[in-house]
């Protein structure tokens, strides 16, 4: 089996919705599929990626992958019921790795049904059965013991600390849990309309819209 490839990108390729390159190794042009937002298309380039084979009966399909993170992730998303390679592939290519772990491990739907052909309940399902699994794999895993202000993904938005604090007391007091929180603040600060970071009813009015839509 082939898991790991260094050559030549000697060409872009595009056939049917799926998309890739070929690259040379040693005088042997090898096909590989990639996500659309790995797939680069300068000719000449060097190249080197994480390779999952598939066998079957008509013959070998080789997934590439950037980073081995990305490939292991892959491999993750394949052994759920439902997911096959080209889902996998839609999912990776939808949000970068750590965005898709997120979005996986906080059940957040609306992002994984963004994928092209996922729909809620394949989501939901991912969710439900990687939700543990990918648990180490979070960034934040090493913050859980952390109150949420001092969260890393938190502390970086646009919010005054007293405002995030009463946010987040008015919300738990509403029985928002500390994911879905952080979900709707982190969704909130990147709209179109961001309340000023000392405006507590506009973030608070912006969070339950958000939380409601997305129920």
């Amino acid at each position: 089996m082939i898991g790991w490839l260094r050559g030549e990108r000697i060409q872009a390729w595009e056939q049917g919705g799926r998309r890739g390159v070929v690259i040379a190794c040693s005088g042997v042009g090898y096909e590989v599929q990639l996500t659309k937002r790995d797939q680069q298309t300068q000719i000449g380039d060097s190249c080197t990626v994480w390779i999952h084979q598939v066998q079957r009966d008509d013959g070998s399909t080789l997934y590439g992958f950037p980073q081995q993170r990305d490939r292991d992730l892959f491999r993750t998303l394949i052994a759920v019921n439902g997911v096959g390679p080209q889902m996998a592939l839609s999912l990776l290519d939808c949000c970068a790795a750590t965005e898709l772990v997120m979005a996986i491990i906080e059940g957040d739907l609306k992002r994984l049904t963004q994928a092209q052909g996922v729909g809620k309940r394949t989501a939901e399902r991912i969710a439900v059965e990687l939700r543990d699994r990918l648990g180490s794999w979070a960034p934040e895993a090493n913050e859980a013991s952390l109150s949420l202000v001092d969260r890393s993904d938190v502390k970086a938005l646009p919010i005054q600390p007293d405002s995030l604090q009463e946010l987040q007391l008015t919300l738990e007091t509403l029985g928002y849990e500390d994911l879905e929180i952080r979900r709707a603040m982190r969704a909130v600060a990147s709209s179109s309309e961001v309340p000023e970071d000392n405006d507590n009813e506009g973030w608070l009015r912006a969070s339950l819209r958000w939380l409601s839509e997305s129920a």
